[in-house]
């Protein structure tokens, strides 16, 4: 039993929370609750619930010591911790990655917050990283119990469409990273077994760039099964709270020149580990502790 309401959305991913607002004060009973939703269900909705910058910061930081908004590219003014996702600067999220883990300590959760929606389009895909891994088959889960992958911000996941945006990714290469995760990570609080790869994933340890390449989509594949998939439709007022270390999502790019904003405050995480008990290892870069208290651990 909960003090609030859960109206599951997928069949392996999501619920939606009834009967809370955020903007109010919550008593710690009921930040457990909802600690322990998001551990079942991966990622949480909330409707309608029209918060401020300061509300957003407020309930993310109920689940842990918050990161700065991202390792190099600039918050929004006058908030360090919040990263403007604006769909206008021609850069979109339209592939399948979990938010920064190309440093040694990626988020543990993300918030995100809805300013301005498309009529139509714009809609956020989460997948459930879990179920992707107790989906392979046993010769290809024992495989891929023994990988690690190199994850970086180096590479190019789009293609920019603009001057701005080149700019953009100029920013976002500013600084570069190489980090080696286990490519199955064992969750810290569920000991559940995840498949911990994404767009940011590019090598595998061992292997040439061509056979990395096919076996980063192999495992991908799985990950973004139709069942392992929740697709959330935006409506202004929104708030979305997801684990990183389970999930993967996606921004389809599919609302032309409409305006698509949301704000974003991440919950700092800690050091995957794999089940070897191995953790993760910085190639290239620090430990990004600008980014992330976490980091300096």
């Amino acid at each position: 039993m909960t003090s609030f309401d859960i109206r599951r959305v997928g069949g392996r991913i999501g619920a939606e929370i009834l009967g809370v607002d955020l903007s109010e004060q919550l008593d710690p009973r009921l930040v457990d609750e909802l600690n322990d939703a998001l551990l079942t269900h991966k990622a949480l909705f909330f409707r309608d619930q029209n918060l401020d910058d300061s509300d957003q910061l407020r309930f993310a930081g109920l689940f842990g010591e918050l990161t700065r908004a991202h390792p190099t590219v600039p918050s929004v003014e006058g908030q360090p911790d919040i990263l403007p996702v604006d769909g206008d600067e021609g850069v979109r999220a339209n592939h399948w990655h979990t938010d920064v883990t190309f440093v040694r300590t990626p988020p543990k959760a993300s918030t995100l917050r809805s300013l301005v929606v498309p009529p139509y389009g714009g809609n956020t895909l989460i997948a459930n990283t879990a179920a992707a891994y107790a989906d392979l088959p046993q010769p290809l889960r024992e495989l891929a119990d023994r990988l690690r992958a190199v994850h970086t911000n180096d590479y190019d996941y789009a293609e920019p469409k603009n001057q701005a945006a080149a700019e953009r990714r100029k920013v976002f290469t500013s600084r570069r990273w190489q980090t080696e995760h286990p490519v199955v990570r064992v969750h810290p609080e569920t000991g559940e077994r995840v498949l911990f790869i994404g767009g940011f994933a590019q090598r595998i340890v061992g292997l040439n760039a061509d056979e990395s390449r096919d076996l980063l989509r192999i495992l991908q594949a799985y990950v973004t099964r139709p069942e392992n998939i929740v697709r959330w439709t935006w409506a202004p007022g929104d708030l979305v709270l997801f684990d990183n270390r389970t999930t993967q999502h996606y921004a389809p790019d599919d609302y032309g020149d409409l305006p698509r904003r949301l704000h974003r405050v991440t919950v700092a995480g800690d050091v995957p580990v794999g089940i070897d008990g191995e953790p993760s290892s910085v190639v290239e870069g620090d430990d990004a502790g600008h980014y992330t208290p976490a980091a300096v651990a």
